[in-house]
């Protein structure tokens, strides 16, 4: 192979992508009060979950070390692409980014960009896939990462959150907001800006309400439908990751749409019974 795609652990893989044997997943950390999670394929979404739930404390993630990023750029490879979680929301683009120094140090013929996704989850996916779209059609180093770099650019990201809270504990929410938007069964539709951090772009009175309204943002300014694929991450509701793929399928058409159960640090992103959207 002359190429590798180095996504950490936020990023869903699907099985073909798994099969391929292109793409390499690194594992980030999740503590949940004193318990420390590997997101690997050792993590238990559920036991997670209860324990997120158990605990007043929000849970924390970490990135990989330096060094874990460094070891997953050797080989014979001579071109390697690393795709990480938002910079905004974690350090590892900057533990991928001083890793990837180290290894032109060492092997400085060796050529390694890393993407900033300034997104999460499913988003990661979506940029893996178009690297390797892109190789496959033979561009150059420096054409692949241009054209990657300008699909980032009209990436947009939606997500709504069945609970709300991790948003209270993660200071998000005050006290007096959490409890009338519980009482109002308000549910946030929200958004990733272009910097890659993560903003409220509106509200709906039940979760079918927040979805629909999701579906709107999305469907009004996606550009180019067509040429689009259209990822959906779920968090143990598959049926209602089907019921957005209607409702967007109804407005818009698109190239392709795959959907995903979210696993291990996204799902402190999508909570239990959240939906994130990508295109």
């Amino acid at each position: 192979m002359e190429y590798k795609i180095i996504i950490d652990s936020c990023g869903e893989l699907t099985s073909e992508m798994k099969a391929s044997g292109i793409y390499t997943s690194i594992p980030l950390y999740i503590t949940v009060g004193e318990r420390n999670m590997v997101d690997d394929e050792t993590f238990d979404q559920q036991e997670f979950l209860r324990a997120a739930a158990a605990t007043k404390e929000c849970p924390r993630s970490s990135c990989p070390s330096p060094d874990q990023y460094l070891e997953s750029y050797r080989g014979n490879e001579k071109r390697v692409y690393g795709v990480t979680l938002s910079a905004n929301l974690s350090g590892s683009y900057n533990s991928a980014m001083l890793a990837k120094t180290m290894m032109e140090e060492q092997e400085p013929d060796k050529q390694v960009y890393i993407f900033d996704s300034r997104s999460a989850s499913v988003a990661q996916t979506l940029i893996g896939l178009k690297i390797r779209e892109c190789e496959e059609k033979g561009l150059s180093f420096e054409e692949v990462v241009a054209e990657v770099e300008a699909y980032i650019e009209g990436q947009n990201t939606y997500f709504v959150l069945e609970d709300l809270e991790t948003l209270r504990k993660n200071g998000r929410l005050t006290g007096l907001k959490m409890l009338v938007a519980s009482a109002l069964n308000i549910k946030p539709v929200c958004g990733a800006t272009a910097e890659g951090t993560i903003f409220q772009l509106g509200q709906g009175r039940g979760i079918n309400k927040a979805l629909q309204k999701m579906v709107q943002y999305l469907t009004t300014e996606v550009i180019n439908p067509t040429e689009k694929v259209l990822a959906i991450s779920h968090c143990n509701c598959l049926e209602r990751a089907e019921s957005v793929k209607k409702m967007i399928l109804e407005k818009v058409a698109v190239k392709e749409v795959i959907i995903l159960d979210t696993r291990g640090i996204s799902t402190m992103y999508a909570s239990d019974g959240g939906i994130i959207a990508v295109v």
